[in-house]
């Protein structure tokens, strides 16, 4: 029986993760969870796998969920950053599947490691801004970390049973998104509901977001440069729109490696849970003769630019990638609230990687330093913009 704390339960990946959980009762066990404002959600998820702890966004959030737990004193309610660490470094826990989204994922997944936890990585942005950090860390404290991404999963796989030495790249497949095929003289008119229409995975508006933008294979880059001790120059992205092959490995003889599966996180999802085993009947495997065709395009970086952000972030390191992915946080929640359009996303991070300079990074408060300092620029030209 593994013991498993989830870090961001009412989301996409928490919501998969459970039903993985639901349906192997017999190898898994809930005893944390951490959510954000979504109580209802979190009442049935409580009801059904009765976690031990369970920790929300802040303390008004953890009243209103103590009112309406008819015993409140079970399971203990906690709220905040403290919270959300006291859940990731429980002591009974296994696992920790960390999929609170974007940078406020860094801290409890770093509690997580620093407890010995082993950690099923859905929260890509820890790679991004702490990549090196959280790599020694892991290291020191012999934990695994096992991507959850479905790209990052699919690499895992292709990986396992062969020598480091004898990959040639590293290839990241991208669906291309809602914008895939759209004139490029229409990216102006390009509204918030059609940014969230993606056409093939069911996902939170802020990631839907990035893979319109493809700035999520941008950060997916940073977090493979890591995941898997490989130089930025040997990881390539590839357009497939059927989201089928969910990544590659190029041996230096000439043969690649795939990983294939229809697009339910449910998958990766169950392999990190349960490596190195493998969980049956975790989803459907893909009828190829019914799909026929696949399709791989070489990405557009004038359709998307944001993917050469990350080889630029990537090769000046430091506090780079930080500033690059609190950059685009703030700006993908400026155009969800209507203050600039789709296609300034990826203009105003780049201003602001590049206003920002460089600085060391060599513990994780100069992570959030950096983060901090991408977050006020960015709001500061996102201001005048809509000044101007």
């Amino acid at each position: 029986m593994k013991n498993i704390s989830i870090l961001g339960s009412t989301g996409s990946i928490g919501v998969n993760t459970l039903d993985i959980v639901a349906r192997n009762p017999a190898r898994f066990r809930v005893v944390a969870l951490a959510a954000g404002t979504n109580l209802s959600l979190l009442k049935r998820q409580i009801d059904r796998f009765k976690p031990e702890i369970v920790s929300v966004v802040d303390e008004e959030y953890a009243g209103r969920l103590r009112e309406i737990l008819r015993n409140p004193a079970v399971p203990k309610v906690v709220s905040g950053d403290d919270g959300y660490r006291e859940v990731a470094s429980l002591k009974k826990t296994d696992m920790v599947v960390s999929a609170i989204s974007g940078a406020a994922g860094l801290s409890p997944t770093i509690e997580a490691i620093n407890a010995g936890k082993d950690i099923a990585l859905a929260n890509k942005e820890t790679m991004v801004m702490a990549g090196e950090i959280v790599v020694a860390e892991a290291a020191s404290r012999g934990v695994k970390i096992l991507p959850v991404d479905s790209e990052h999963s699919a690499i895992f796989q292709c990986l396992r049973g062969h020598n480091k030495e004898e990959v040639k790249r590293l290839v990241l497949t991208a669906s291309g998104g809602p914008f895939l095929n759209l004139p490029l003289e229409r990216f102006e008119h390009v509204t918030l509901a059609d940014a969230l229409k993606h056409p093939n995975w069911e996902m939170g508006r802020k990631i839907t977001i990035d893979s319109a933008s493809m700035m999520n294979k941008a950060l997916e880059i940073i977090e493979a440069r890591w995941l898997f001790d490989m130089d930025i120059d040997k990881i390539a992205v590839c357009v497939h729109p059927q989201s089928i092959v969910h990544s590659m490995v190029e041996y230096i003889d000439g043969s690649v490696i795939a990983q294939l599966g229809v697009p339910d996180m449910r998958g990766p999802i169950s392999y990190a849970l349960s490596y190195p085993e493998r969980l049956p009947g975790a989803v459907e495997p893909p009828d190829l003769s019914s799909i026929g065709a696949l399709d791989f395009i070489k990405p557009d970086h004038a359709r998307f630019p944001a993917l050469e952000l990350a080889y630029v972030a990537a090769e000046r390191g430091g506090s780079a990638p930080a500033v690059l992915n609190a950059s685009n946080e703030v700006a993908v929640e400026a155009f969800i609230e209507g203050k600039i359009r789709f296609v300034d996303i990826v203009p105003i991070v780049k201003e602001v990687l590049d206003s920002c300079g460089t600085q060391e990074i060599t513990r994780v408060g100069d992570v959030f330093a950096a983060d901090h300092r991408g977050r006020v620029r960015t709001g500061e030209v996102i201001e005048n913009k809509v000044i101007s």
